[in-house]
């Protein structure tokens, strides 16, 4: 394909890695058993090579690979970490749940249907950076509080929480901590072992590999923890996740997350340099852009910024030399502003004539100049109208 505008967009997907599609290769027309099949050796192979990509896995994450259950991606990794804690008792799903207004919608809409069959729903504030506040957690644990789940690295905005503490204050009074590590998982050093999380979301497409698999992390502590699947069948996945476990997909995603760990002090570098180039070179030409997240507690390649005397609709279709977005691509149908600017107090306007850059591993510096001078051009042009088209009013009222 040719004259494809210049992608940014790399929070709503990656590109997947060549060296990624290398190691599915096979697995599609050669080794292309299922891994169910342990009577023969197509099954066996396929068997192996799952077990090998899991301990990729495990490896990168610091985690016992028994403890890795793969999923079709993290919206369904978030749905069985909620309802799957809620589910399975006769009288119905009762307890107390623990959510901030900044999550992904695969987190708040899952709390919103529990709150339907009858489970209490707490939605914590964030701070104007798009922060929960571990005091606010604790405040709000009460005896019947099941579960607490907070996003690792916000999807638009690309704030961190602080998940060690909130998971820490979670264990002392006994409660469940699940994070979804979406976009954290392959971008920031992840270490397991010294952290109290008991359940992770991930999932391979955020990190150049391929779409269409994920992962629920489920920690096996002091306590265990007893998820009721969504999907009843074979009992795959150790009878969390039944289904047929795709065996290119799996191979794809723990090669990805090998790559991803052995590059990732380097690639963060790298990467963090184009995004502040990015932004410097736009400040220099742009006036009142406002900076939407923590200025420095962020995911390397976010930049999230909201442009003040501009139409949203009118800034996105003109950027068409750039590949961006406004929100989060799960709810780009969604007509309504951002709830993420939203819950950090940005008002409509804003929250519309926002862009979501997300920086990659395949972007280049000529790229990243190419890019700042179209953005900075078309938002130059739609003040420039905006201007002229209010003399031009005023001039004949």
């Amino acid at each position: 394909m040719t004259n494809l505008p210049i992608y940014l967009d790399n929070h709503a997907t990656t590109r997947t890695d060549p060296r990624v599609v290398a190691a599915m290769s096979p697995f599609w027309t050669e080794c292309f058993g299922n891994a169910g099949s342990g009577q023969h050796r197509f099954g066996q192979i396929a068997a192996d090579a799952v077990e090998k990509a899991r301990g990729q896995i495990a490896d990168c994450l610091q985690v016992p690979s028994n403890e890795i259950y793969f999923t079709s991606g993290a919206t369904e990794a978030n749905n069985l970490a909620l309802k799957g804690i809620f589910a399975g008792r006769s009288q119905g799903p009762t307890g107390h749940l623990i959510v901030s207004a900044a999550e992904h919608r695969a987190i708040l809409d899952p709390a919103k249907r529990l709150r339907r069959n009858g489970v209490e729903v707490t939605i914590l504030p964030v701070n104007e950076h798009g922060r929960v506040d571990p005091q606010q957690v604790a405040d709000a644990i009460r005896p019947t509080t099941k579960l607490v789940s907070t996003i690792w690295a916000n999807n638009e905005i690309g704030t961190w929480n602080d998940v060690a503490t909130i998971g820490r204050l979670c264990r002392e009074r006994g409660v469940w901590f699940h994070t979804d590590a979406v976009q954290a998982v392959g971008k920031i050093p992840i270490d397991l072992r010294s952290l109290p999380i008991d359940l992770m979301s991930c999932s391979a497409h955020k990190i150049y590999g391929p779409p269409g698999i994920g992962a629920l992390i489920v920690r096996r502590g002091r306590r265990r923890i007893r998820l009721t699947p969504l999907l009843d069948g074979g009992g795959q996945e150790g009878g969390i996740r039944s289904g047929t476990v795709p065996v290119p997909l799996v191979i794809g995603f723990g090669e990805a997350l090998r790559i991803a760990g052995e590059e990732l002090p380097s690639e963060e570098v790298r990467i963090r340099e184009l995004r502040d180039q990015l932004w410097t070179r736009l400040q220099t030409r742009c006036d009142s852009l406002i900076l939407n997240g923590h200025p420095t507690e962020r995911l390397a390649g976010n930049l999230n910024l909201s442009v003040l005397g501009v139409d949203g609709t009118a800034l996105l279709a003109g950027l068409t030399d750039v590949a961006v977005s406004s929100g989060s691509a799960c709810t780009t149908r969604d007509p309504e502003p951002s709830h993420v600017l939203r819950a950090i107090g940005r008002n409509d306007q804003l929250s519309r004539a926002s862009l979501r850059i997300g920086i990659g591993r395949f972007n280049t510096i000529a790229e990243i100049d190419t890019a700042a001078e179209h953005i900075a051009t078309v938002i130059e042009q739609l003040r420039d109208h905006k201007r002229k088209h209010t003399e031009h009013h005023a001039t004949h009222d």
